[in-house]
């Protein structure tokens, strides 16, 4: 697999759910070692990114798959993976606050204070990049290396003590086991949307979360359910939007600890002028909110499909 890939796990239908669990995780693993060089430095920011996103990865998996491997066996992993996720964190949003947010916006705010900020913004980066590269040469993350590929090619899982309901789910074909977990999550980005208040930051954020869970699930299944590629484009418009909103936050999180010792006039007065120039996106992208929701409950569920 090489470092571009970004193909889903190569399951098929006539796995059980325990070998199809142990190939998403390994491949995703092995996606984690193919982007680790890359995620030292911001020459390329998809290196630190796309690392994040394989732990994330893993972590859904675990969850995803909980009907199966029960999270008294997968908490120790799914807190390690959360753990080295978050010392990624501060890094990538940082990337996406210079290259997405300031690089969109640079000249066109009337105000002064723009090469101010984005000097800090560099100087802090610099810094969370320090803590990227402490976390990938710390003994935790040595530790992870050398126990986390043993627990998933041995599917260690299968020797832990467990209940009949999750050995029979762990020997069940993934086909069925996929089915209702998609239709289960699906259930969930259903209750959280339907009568979400717009207006509401919390609602909203608890909204994309759903959203991010089925995401994930849907994509570990495309290989077995055909159709999924399609679902996924529906969703893609909503998550967008709510990504928005999640920007705008992390945007005016990142402009709080850059600008706490910050005296500048203009520095500060610029930083709360990005903060109003990405939220006024958002409001003018929340207006299509219920066109977004409509294509997302419209779209075809393939899971509802007989399969061989």
């Amino acid at each position: 697999m090489t470092k571009k890939n970004k193909s889903p796990a190569p399951i098929d239908t006539d796995q059980t759910v325990s070998e199809a669990v142990q190939i998403i995780l390994k491949h995703n693993y092995n996606y984690l070692l193919a982007w680790e060089q890359s995620a030292r430095s911001w020459d390329d920011i998809e290196g630190v990114h796309q690392t994040r996103v394989a732990f994330r990865r893993m972590r859904s998996a675990l969850s995803a798959f909980r009907a199966a491997i029960p999270r008294k066996v997968s908490k120790p992993w799914s807190n390690e993976l959360r753990d080295l996720a978050s010392q990624l964190g501060m890094a990538r949003d940082l990337d996406v606050f210079i290259d997405e947010g300031l690089g969109a916006i640079l000249g066109k705010l009337p105000l002064r204070g723009e090469e101010g900020v984005t000097q800090i913004a560099h100087q802090h980066r610099e810094q969370a990049y320090l803590q990227v590269n402490a976390m990938l040469d710390s003994d935790q993350y040595k530790h992870f290396k050398d126990n986390f590929p043993l627990w998933i090619d041995g599917k260690e899982w299968e020797q832990a003590e467990l209940k009949i309901k999750h050995r029979n789910n762990l020997s069940t074909n993934i086909v069925p086991f996929s089915r209702k977990l998609l239709d289960s999550l699906e259930r969930g980005v259903l209750e959280a949307g339907s009568h979400v208040n717009k207006e509401s930051a919390h609602e909203m954020h608890k909204l994309r979360i759903e959203c991010k869970k089925l995401r994930y699930a849907a994509e570990f299944f495309i290989p077995v359910l055909k159709g999924l590629d399609d679902f996924i484009r529906h969703m893609k418009r909503l998550q967008d939007l709510l990504g928005i909103l999640n920007d705008v936050s992390v945007m005016k999180h990142l402009l709080d600890i850059m600008m706490e010792n910050e005296d500048n006039h203009e520095v500060l007065e610029y930083a709360g002028g990005l903060v109003g120039w990405r939220t006024r996106q958002y409001y003018e992208m929340l207006d299509t909110f219920d066109d977004r929701w409509e294509e997302f409950i419209n779209a075809k569920q393939p899971w509802w499909r007989k399969y061989p």
